[in-house]
């Protein structure tokens, strides 16, 4: 494909043409900014694949602004699916559920689940709705790299890329969607992320958690070696010292290091520490530095996300 010329706009309606039009668009979630397309539009979803350099099988989430588009879009929704929509719709929830042929198989990657989410940010559904149609938004990054909570972090690998950026808010999660696997009797986290663990349970009593290695469908950010800055990602516990030189180190966490980086950001909470992680790696990489330093949370509550994206950013 030809280079784009990247317009970069605040205007909904401008963006929303050109979705509508069967281009990419970018625009800003509560979670992290998305890269869009018509999700019924086959050629317009292969557009995100070659933008993002994303593996064909990897497949993506569908962005809707009313409820009424689930049953357009999915069937054999459970009871259990519905109270976690009546509960986190609009919100940082994905459901997985089986899809109807208004979805192509690109959009899915083969499957015959999509992954549906209603964003809370108001700019994000005023989009889709000026738009008129499904959204297929994965972050808006190339493949592997961290996904982008400003716009500003879109155009270092976007532009040139994709018709628009439609700019907004900085993301207030900084995470990516919950994801929950609703097709089966019982509901299945598969991606932990700003809606808990400890919340959805309170909802579907009756939750089930994948572990590592232990198999179920393929869902965005499960596959694959993803929010991966170039610096190497290491843990490292409270009091501990770097088991590398700490020339052209960096460092992430709540409690202060016991040694000194050359860049460094002490998080008020779980909740700022999450928000800002990958804005954090993106800076490392514009520095050209070597190693970042984590500090490991307790996995529980909003912990077990961030403890997922700096696992998945180590490689593991």
């Amino acid at each position: 494909m030809l280079q784009l010329k990247t317009l970069v706009t605040d205007k909904v309606e401008e963006a929303a043409g050109l979705l509508a039009a069967g281009q990419l668009v970018i625009f800003p979630t509560e979670t992290v900014y998305g890269l869009g397309a018509d999700a019924t539009n086959p050629e317009a979803v292969s557009r995100i694949f070659w933008a993002k350099q994303r593996p064909a099988d990897n497949p993506l989430i569908v962005h809707i602004w009313d409820y009424a588009q689930v049953e357009q879009l999915a069937h054999s929704v459970p009871d259990y699916a519905r109270a976690l929509m009546d509960e986190f719709f609009p919100g940082p929830l994905t459901i997985l559920l089986p899809k109807t042929a208004a979805i192509p198989a690109i959009t899915t990657a083969g499957s015959d689940k999509v992954c549906l989410r209603m964003p809370s940010l108001p700019l994000a559904l005023a989009l889709l709705k000026a738009a008129g149609r499904p959204i297929a938004a994965p972050s808006a990054n190339i493949s592997g790299r961290p996904s982008p909570t400003r716009w500003q972090d879109c155009l270092e690998d976007m532009e040139g890329r994709v018709a628009a950026i439609l700019t907004g808010p900085e993301a207030s999660h900084g995470l990516e969607s919950t994801i929950v696997d609703c097709s089966g009797p019982r509901p299945i986290l598969l991606r932990p992320g700003a809606i808990t663990l400890e919340q959805l349970t309170l909802v579907a009593p009756g939750i089930g958690v994948v572990r590592p290695g232990q198999g179920g469908p393929v869902t965005p950010g499960m596959k694959y070696r993803h929010y991966a800055p170039q610096a190497r990602v290491l843990l490292l516990p409270p009091g501990e010292l770097p088991v590398t030189s700490i020339e052209n180190t960096a460092y992430i966490g709540l409690t202060p290091p016991a040694f000194k980086p050359t860049y460094s950001l002490i998080a008020s909470s779980p909740e700022d520490y999450a928000r800002q992680l990958f804005a954090f790696f993106r800076e490392c990489d514009r520095r050209g530095l070597s190693f970042i330093y984590a500090e490991p949370i307790a996995p529980t509550g909003l912990g077990r996300a961030l403890m997922n994206r700096l696992y998945k950013a180590m490689g593991e």
